[in-house]
């Protein structure tokens, strides 16, 4: 096996079709990016909208403009662009750091590492094979079995949480969701076209989520794992999952195995996530499409029509799993595919409690689920659809959260999201049609902004979707969307609300499709054709009612190539600035500063972790924190007082690369294989970060 050290590294911002190989859009999505846009329905976009309509301005001038925002639910203002809070350019604190950003950022790099400010210390938590459960072998790439597998830490990690511990100060939880697999540089002599059984199973093994305690060093915050601590756990693509919610036991979907529809086995493709109020973790099913086979030999059209909406396509699937279990054929089982896509609830402290697939937050292509809070203890939860021209969503309880973690307080917080309304989002611009041109640049106003609405699509067994049935909006929500004329929007993935203000900010990464062919073209919320970079979404809700239906809107970050005229980084000045490209996932430190790690980075060099205050004079001043490996994503993020933790997910997917390829010899140096993994960032001392 070549050691990556004695071939010669890939030139810093080398020229290549986007940010991603091609060997990452073959097992990560399935190439989703090279099929037809699944969204063909001719739902208005925002410069339909505009033209319909009386300019936000004139409607000022004519002092009416309230009527427009207000609606049935209350006001609501839009966010305020940097030139309304602060004049960065005069400000006398440009010299001075925000509070938990007082960091030299790292350069753009190629670099086979994670590389990180000076002053901070790096260590790997965990990596794909280490052992977690009671008797697990260590890793050994030439002798994995499933059995192993099920037992040690899964591929890809992506969603990172990091939890207190139920009996000790010096003990964590760490949870993390493992996305897919690269069967190529997993296994020896792989045969895409004939994998063997072992091999399947395997990969199914490394599905799913990990459940693993953690000790702390209070000296230097080295987190270690605990193998076969009591919480420790597996969830793989085998573990049954009971189904909850409005859709539990529909006919769709129900199968030979499971005629109740009521019970799944497995979870697959889990992206990002959310941790609720009551201490669970949400889990989102995405590009679930790819591991089913045989859409080709559909015929029936409404059925055609539904597994396309959803990107299924061909004959055979990528990785062959129908050939041991029908269950991924659909010619045999045509329902099995609506028992994916869902928002999955683990309880990390509960090994007994078996997870479920909430059916009330609707069935789409999840990156993840950002909950909150109302004043009166109800939970929200937003979610995008990470598919171009698809959907923003949220869904509202009917229930109230109980206080405490008393047993009857625990079981009733995890029945709430079983019970409430699912919304999609429409958005509006306020400038003119003929202002926004495609490429970036602001229109007359100085700012990308407008209002919004959530439409509602069901509640319970009742649906608000002409044409549709409750079960039908629950299993074929993108439909749902299409036919209320939800906006289309530029791959919306996670969404987090700050804890400081309440604001909504949404990731979305990019759409290379925009403005192509009949695709829908630039509009004030996704402004730039061809958009392979990606923008920063922040949204208003009426103050402090999560439940409105209205809200304001703006662009933090239009991402790119400061250089470019067609970015903006909320109003600060671009050449104090990291470039960014393809935010993905979005978190918050104790400051209200705002994290967004990346996934794809078009400007060529490794995807990494940025920071970027909300207020005041530093509104906009992104900060690149840490890059990750060369071939990887920036996964997680976790962002506390004392701990940065990133998933680096799949090192070294090169093109070109394969098990006796390796192009990345991270984490465990030359002559191994590259393995995904958790690692954890302290400033030096166990200090608090940014400061």
């Amino acid at each position: 096996m070549q050691s990556p050290s004695d071939r010669p590294r890939l030139p810093l911002f080398a020229p290549h079709a986007g940010g991603r190989s091609a060997m990452t859009c073959a097992f990560r999505c399935g190439n989703a990016c090279s099929h037809p846009v699944p969204n063909t329905s001719e739902n208005p976009y925002l410069g339909d909208l505009i033209a319909q309509a009386v300019s936000r301005r004139s409607l000022l001038r004519s002092g009416v403009v309230a009527s427009l925002a207000v609606g049935a639910t209350g006001a609501f203002a839009a966010p305020a662009a940097a030139s309304e809070t602060a004049a960065p350019a005069s400000s006398a604190h440009r010299d001075r750091a925000p509070r938990g950003l007082d960091f030299e950022p790292v350069a753009p790099n190629r670099a086979d590492q994670v590389t990180i400010p000076d002053g901070y210390d790096q260590q790997v938590v965990i990596r794909w094979g280490d052992p977690i459960l009671k008797g697990a072998p260590e890793f050994d790439p030439e002798d994995q079995t499933p059995e192993s597998q099920a037992a040690q830490f899964g591929y890809n990690n992506d969603y990172v949480a990091l939890l207190e511990h139920p009996d000790s100060r010096r003990k964590k939880v760490l949870v993390a969701n493992h996305e897919y697999t690269d069967e190529p540089l997993m296994f020896p002599a792989y045969d895409g076209a004939a994998p063997t059984r072992d091999q399947v199973e395997i990969a199914w093994a490394a599905h799913g989520l990990t459940v693993v305690t953690v000790d702390e060093d209070r000296r230097t915050g080295d987190l270690t794992p605990r193998v076969g601590d009591e919480l420790n756990r597996r969830i793989t693509a085998t573990t049954p999952f009971v189904v909850t919610g409005p859709a539990a036991g529909s006919d769709l979907l129900k199968t030979s195995a499971d005629p109740e529809g009521t019970t799944v086995l497995g979870t697959l493709n889990n992206c990002a996530g959310g941790t609720t109020p009551w201490g669970t973790i949400l889990s989102g099913e995405e590009n679930f499409n790819q591991y089913f086979a045989n859409t080709a030999s559909v015929t029936d059209p409404v059925a055609k029509a539904r597994l396309a909406r959803y990107g299924f396509s061909g004959a055979a699937s990528g990785r062959r799993w129908e050939q041991y279990d029908e269950r991924f054929d659909i010619a045999a089982e045509p329902n099995e595919p609506n028992r994916f896509g869902w928002i999955v609830e683990l309880d990390p402290y509960d090994p007994d409690w078996a997870p479920r697939k909430r059916t009330a937050l609707g069935r789409f292509k999840h990156e993840g689920a950002g909950p909150r809070l109302t004043r009166d203890g109800r939970v929200v939860v937003y979610m995008g659809d990470d598919e171009r021209f698809d959907y923003l969503y949220k869904f509202v309880s009917d229930k109230k959260m109980k206080r405490g973690n008393s047993r009857r307080a625990r079981e009733h917080n995890r029945t709430l999201l079983d019970e409430g309304t699912l919304y999609v989002a429409k958005f509006t611009g306020d400038s003119p049609a003929a202002e926004i041109d495609g490429t970036g640049a602001l229109p007359a106003d100085g700012k990308f902004d407008g209002s919004g609405e959530w439409i509602k699509l069901a509640k319970g067994g009742k649906s608000y979707v002409d044409g549709m049935t409750a079960d039908e909006v629950y299993v074929f929500t993108r439909q749902a969307g299409d036919k209320v004329g939800a906006t289309k929007m530029d791959r919306p993935e996670d969404v987090e609300t700050s804890p400081k203000t309440g604001k909504l900010y949404v990731a979305l990464t990019n759409n290379t499709a925009r403005g192509t062919g009949s695709n829908a073209k630039a509009d004030e919320a996704n402004p730039r054709n061809a958009n392979k970079h990606g923008q920063v979404l922040e949204l208003v809700e009426r103050h402090d009612d999560p439940t409105a239906l209205t809200f304001g809107w703006s662009l933090l970050l239009v991402c790119g190539d400061p250089e470019d005229e067609g970015t903006y980084f909320g109003g600060f000045p671009k050449d104090q600035v990291s470039p960014i490209s393809c935010p993905d996932n979005v978190a918050f430190d104790s400051y209200g500063n705002l994290w967004i790690s990346t996934d794809g980075n078009a400007l060529g060099a490794n995807d990494g972790l940025f920071a970027v205050p909300l207020e005041g004079a530093d509104r906009g001043q992104v900060k690149q924190f840490l890059t990750v490996p060369i071939g990887a994503e920036t996964c997680g993020p976790v962002v506390q007082d004392k701990h940065v933790l990133v998933a680096a997910q799949h090192p070294g997917e090169l093109d070109g690369a394969s098990y006796e390829n390796p192009l990345s010899e991270w984490p465990d140096g030359p002559g191994t294989l590259p393995r995904p993994a958790i690692v954890n960032v302290t400033r030096t001392g166990f200090g608090r970060i940014g400061c």
